[in-house]
């Protein structure tokens, strides 16, 4: 199959929480062995998403998952980074796409092929599905793994999003050296500690 013809999906998982970073995954499906099931991965289940991450990673034809840390969001702004990783994610795939289907509204600048961007295309299409499948799961065991370095603030459970527990934890405990210093409410207690 020549190169021209593989489509990569390209989607992220983590844009909004406080903590941890951004996971992109970019993945080139192979037509012929198509895995039922695939879905934007919010709208899965966890057992569901964990039982369809082995498969996506075995069938198909090339898959990349990238974290961009919270060092580098704070750094670039969290839409910058997940561009970045975006671009990042497929240029790290071991087969080149012809083209790179984006979920969302926008394309990284420095894309190493053609590139699409698709509203709500880790519903509408499969490889954006899989790409959103595989940056979930990584994202969420990653949080999971955190809870047990930095106990407390209850990762495993919120996985960095601002729940009230989170906010509370964070009031509490302050920022970890995991939490985005650049998110306002992370940013409000660094200023208050530093002026209190």
């Amino acid at each position: 199959m020549q190169s021209s013809f593989l489509t990569a999906g390209v989607d992220e998982a983590g844009r909004g929480p406080l903590a941890g970073p951004v996971a992109v995954a970019a993945v080139i499906l192979d037509p012929d062995r198509p895995i039922a099931g695939l879905n934007d991965s919010k709208k899965l289940s966890e057992k569901k998403r964990e039982a369809l991450y082995p498969l996506i990673l075995e069938r198909a034809l090339a898959c990349c998952i990238v974290l961009v840390e919270a060092d580098e969001i704070d750094r670039l702004n969290i839409f910058q980074a997940t561009m970045a990783g975006m671009s990042r994610a497929v240029a790290g795939l071991s087969r080149v796409p012809g083209e790179a289907l984006i979920d969302g509204n926008k394309l990284p600048k420095d894309l190493p092929c053609a590139g699409r961007a698709i509203v709500g295309g880790d519903a509408l299409e499969p490889a954006i599905s899989a790409a959103s499948i595989l940056a979930k799961v990584s994202r969420d065991r990653l949080m999971v793994a955190m809870d047990d370095t930095f106990p407390g603030y209850g990762f495993a459970v919120h996985k960095g999003y601002p729940t009230p527990a989170h906010l509370d934890a964070l009031e509490r405990l302050g920022p970890c050296p995991q939490h985005r210093r650049s998110f306002a409410p992370v940013r409000r207690l660094l200023e208050g500690s530093a002026s209190g």
